[in-house]
């Protein structure tokens, strides 16, 4: 009968996309984007801490970035690679901030929405898998219509700051991605806190970017952390993430994480699974209305998702806001 448990069953549906996952590696393609090969930026473009927060200093920075994504663009061409050197061209445009760009790796960057030097209130917008240079739109996409949503004041930065997994990958069931990235989330957010030290700051995790979140969490100086489309934090509950924040969640009825294992299964060769279900009662977040998209949907235009979460940015209760699902 034990092997017909519930516990039992979870085990082996982990087992098996795990196995799946060891099958899909290799002929995914994932790796194409970390393939292109790119330059070491500068000290001032890449890990340089950020500039007291005048137009003046961030232009310096901006220039800095700019300069960085240019010479990316030229290695990129040299290379033979047309869709990273267009890319490329379209971010060194001047009419676009980014604080920092790496082109190494499939890409680590952050980019600037809005005034920041006048900002009020700021969400840094963490990504999940298959994010990198290549299918950068979603994310630029996704963070400018927040922008528009939360009007004057305000700023919005997408930060890829980490080398995220690919969606069908062993990575994307283990927290060892969201560990690599944690650090530099964390020192991100603390330099932004010094540079901005009146600013309502919020975290935006979408998928596995909600592990990163959570192990940049404890301490962090954010007013709330917000959760959606999340396969889990790698926490049992929000009081592990050790933080002052308030932790939203949310999960549209149409995303296919729900049907996800919410668990963990230490194996001798890795931890597999990443937790329990942020939106679960037991987890503890206060749980927002998403709505019905899809997984990639949350920060689309006219969707309730993107309307709760400008709500939680600019410190208002969104609908249906409560303990639990």
């Amino acid at each position: 009968m034990g092997s017909h448990s519930p516990g039992s069953r979870l085990r082996r549906t982990l087992l098996a996309s795990f196995v799946a996952a060891s099958v899909a590696v290799p002929v995914s393609g994932a790796a194409r984007a970390a393939a292109v090969p790119a330059p070491v930026p500068g000290a001032s473009a890449a890990s340089a801490p950020l500039p007291a927060m005048t137009l003046a200093a961030l232009d310096r920075r901006y220039t800095a970035g700019r300069a960085a994504i240019r010479a990316a663009g030229r290695t990129a061409t040299r290379h033979g690679d047309r869709w990273r050197a267009s890319m490329l061209r379209a971010m060194a445009d001047p009419a676009r901030h980014f604080l920092f760009f790496d082109g190494r790796d499939g890409g680590r960057t952050a980019e600037v929405f809005g005034e920041l030097s006048g900002a009020g209130r700021i969400a840094v917008v963490v990504p999940g898998a298959d994010t990198n240079l290549d299918k950068y739109g979603p994310l630029r996409g996704g963070s400018m219509r927040l922008l528009r949503m939360l009007g004057d004041r305000s700023a919005v930065i997408a930060w890829l700051g980490y080398r995220t997994p690919g969606t069908v990958s062993l990575e994307a069931m283990t927290p060892d991605r969201a560990e690599e990235a944690a650090p530099g989330l964390r020192a991100f957010v603390r330099e932004l806190r010094t540079a901005k030290p009146a600013a309502r700051i919020s975290l935006l995790c979408h998928s596995y970017g909600s592990a990163v979140c959570a192990r940049a969490a404890p301490g962090l100086d954010v007013a709330d952390i917000v959760l959606y489309g999340s396969a889990g934090t790698t926490a049992d509950n929000v009081a592990a993430l050790r933080t002052r924040a308030t932790v939203w969640a949310a999960r549209g009825t149409g995303d296919w994480v729900g049907g996800v294992p919410h668990t963990r299964l230490r194996l001798p060769f890795a931890t597999i699974g990443l937790g329990a279900d942020p939106v679960d009662p037991e987890f503890g977040a206060r749980v927002f209305a998403a709505g019905d998209g899809g997984h990639s949907a949350y920060l689309s235009a006219g969707s309730l998702s993107l309307r709760n979460i400008a709500r939680i940015v600019s410190g208002q209760v969104p609908s249906e806001a409560g303990r639990g699902a």
